[in-house]
């Protein structure tokens, strides 16, 4: 499975479904059964573990499509798949929701670890991945690095109290669209620096 290769054209329509449809399958799916036990093999299951043990399967057909139309794959999904594979099994063989809970903390815990240990380097693990989206000098990269290791640390911090504090439907709302949307809000609000510390032509030959 090639993770590094650039990706070859596909419908931005498409695409956006296959890497947000399965998460929207979750939730969709949660609302349907979440009030339901089930009986599996002799054991009780709630709704909401029924819903994550669905969503699996789900996440690895949609990425399994978008490999095979685009011949490429993220780090950050198949971290993010491999992340919910091993939660969602820790999940459904313990038959307790809240290891897919802490799921996201750990997740969000992850990636700031690995962006504070490229700060504490003097790199920008970020650039590494995104660099090729985004041309930006290096001092670019620094501030983006540290102001998204911060974001990481606080949703991780806020996953914790989201989980342990309140209900769990109010969770499966915050997880599915609370959370990203204070990402691309953040990411959105950072134009002005991708604007300034963008590469020139003559600085990308």
């Amino acid at each position: 499975m090639t993770v590094q290769n650039s990706p070859k054209p596909i419908n931005p329509v498409l695409k956006q479904v296959l890497e947000l449809g399965p998460t929207i399958a979750f939730f969709v799916i949660y609302l349907w059964i979440k009030d339901d036990t089930f009986v599996l093999a002799g054991t009780e299951y709630s709704g909401f573990i029924v819903s994550a043990i669905v969503f699996v399967p789900i996440l690895l057909v949609a990425m399994g499509i978008l490999w095979h139309l685009t011949g490429h794959l993220s780090k950050m999904q198949v971290f993010t798949a491999f992340m919910v594979i091993f939660f969602g099994g820790l999940t459904a063989w313990f038959n307790d929701e809240r290891f897919f809970k802490m799921k996201t903390s750990i997740v969000y815990g992850t990636l700031a670890g690995l962006l504070g240990i490229g700060l504490l380097q003097g790199k920008s693990y970020l650039s590494y991945v995104m660099g090729d989206m985004i041309p930006m000098r290096n001092e670019g990269w620094m501030i983006l690095t540290r102001r998204l290791f911060a974001v990481f640390i606080l949703l991780a911090i806020g996953n914790e109290l989201v989980w342990r504090n309140m209900s769990e439907e109010a969770w499966v709302k915050i997880e599915t669209f609370g959370f990203p949307a204070l990402l691309f809000v953040f990411l959105m609000s950072q134009g002005a620096m991708f604007q300034r510390y963008a590469l020139e032509e003559d600085d990308q030959v």
